[in-house]
């Protein structure tokens, strides 16, 4: 792979006997996108993780009898080989992560509202070491009516993991403890907010996160020696006017610190917000269309690229960070994908 060019793998929603799971190029000169290679025998691989060394991703398998993947990759040509598959004991896991140590694999599990811990073993084999079951609900009762995990990953220290459970209007504190998730502390949200994806400031005095239901953002001030948050600010996650959607999914930070985005599925646009760097606190800057529909995951490339997945219209279409500003600018290029929901760089973004 040339200078020029950045790898990244797609999850999608697709059946077993298609291929799922891409690796794909980015032009970091004009943004053009470009299918490398594909997997199948995974069916909707909605969300992706990929160790440092890039030789082991680790994918869900969203369906009703969940499942959760490991894989080798070639150093050579970036194809996975299947090394384990597991059941996650439950229905829809939506999110997967690596702990900060690579030691465990985490898996938020949205419809049997539960949480796993896997043990990674030496040749990639997963060994179930936790599973907690969440219980609650809040007051929209077509979406809250039971507890619903949807994302879980460690603080940037590696001391607590956090799931955000957007049934239970919480983000849920555990410590691992020799393989099991072991309660600590819960922050509560705004009732019926619906907390979903997350992501944390490079200074790791704050945190982000989108709330799904209600439409907004929240401002953390982060301590991760008590393994605790407070909420600073809330925003709206849609332009000024525009009819809540109920529909927000995913945020991200750009190294640098300067720059939120957030993106939601009812307006198909990603928001920017500039951060202070004094107080992390945030400002409303402007929303850009996805080029597409459903941009239900995104992701932040070094090079100064953003890459919107848009789940509905089967594309993946590239942006231009400005460097100054951070204002979004369509490069013109999309690229064809079945359904895509997860983008994962793989080499760490800088820029």
């Amino acid at each position: 792979m040339s200078d020029h060019k950045s790898l990244f793998y797609t999850g999608t929603y697709t059946g077993a006997d298609e291929q799922g799971i891409f690796l794909c190029s980015l032009d970091l000169q004009s943004g053009q996108m470009e299918i490398v290679n594909g997997t199948d025998g995974i069916a909707n691989s909605s969300f992706l993780a990929l160790n440092d060394a890039r030789d082991r991703l680790y994918a869900v398998s969203e369906t009703e009898q969940g499942e959760v993947y490991a894989y080798s990759v070639d150093a050579e040509t970036g194809e996975l080989h299947l090394l384990d598959r597991k059941p996650t004991e439950g229905s829809a896991p939506c999110y997967i992560a690596l702990t900060r140590d690579e030691s465990h694999v985490l898996v938020a599990n949205y419809s049997s509202g539960h949480v796993d811990a896997y043990r990674i073993g030496d040749q990639g084999e997963l060994e179930l070491s936790s599973l907690v079951q969440h219980s609650g609900s809040s007051i929209n009762q077509d979406r809250q009516e039971g507890a619903h995990p949807h994302s879980v990953f460690q603080d940037p220290e590696g001391k607590y993991v956090l799931v955000c459970d957007l049934g239970m209007d919480e983000i849920v504190f555990y410590r691992l403890e020799d393989g099991k998730l072991v309660s600590h502390h819960a922050v509560k949200t705004a009732p019926g907010a619906g907390p979903r994806h997350f992501d944390f400031h490079p200074s790791g005095q704050w945190a982000y996160g989108i709330n799904e239901l209600d439409d907004t953002v929240n401002v953390y001030a982060l301590d991760s020696q008590a393994g605790d948050m407070k909420i600073l600010q809330t925003l709206s996650a849609l332009p000024e006017g525009a009819a809540r959607g109920s529909a927000s999914a995913d945020i991200h930070i750009t190294p640098c610190g300067r720059f939120l985005y957030a993106s939601n599925r009812s307006e198909d646009s990603i928001g920017l917000y500039h951060v202070n760097p004094s107080t992390g606190l945030l400002t409303s800057v402007e929303w850009v269309s996805t080029g597409g529909k459903t941009p239900r995951n995104f992701a932040v490339f070094k090079g100064g690229y953003v890459l919107a997945a848009n789940q509905n219209s089967s594309t993946i279409v590239s942006f231009k960070i400005d460097k100054e500003n951070g204002r979004l600018t369509p490069t013109g290029y999309a690229l064809e994908v079945p359904k895509p929901v997860c983008i994962l760089p793989v080499t760490k973004c800088k820029h």
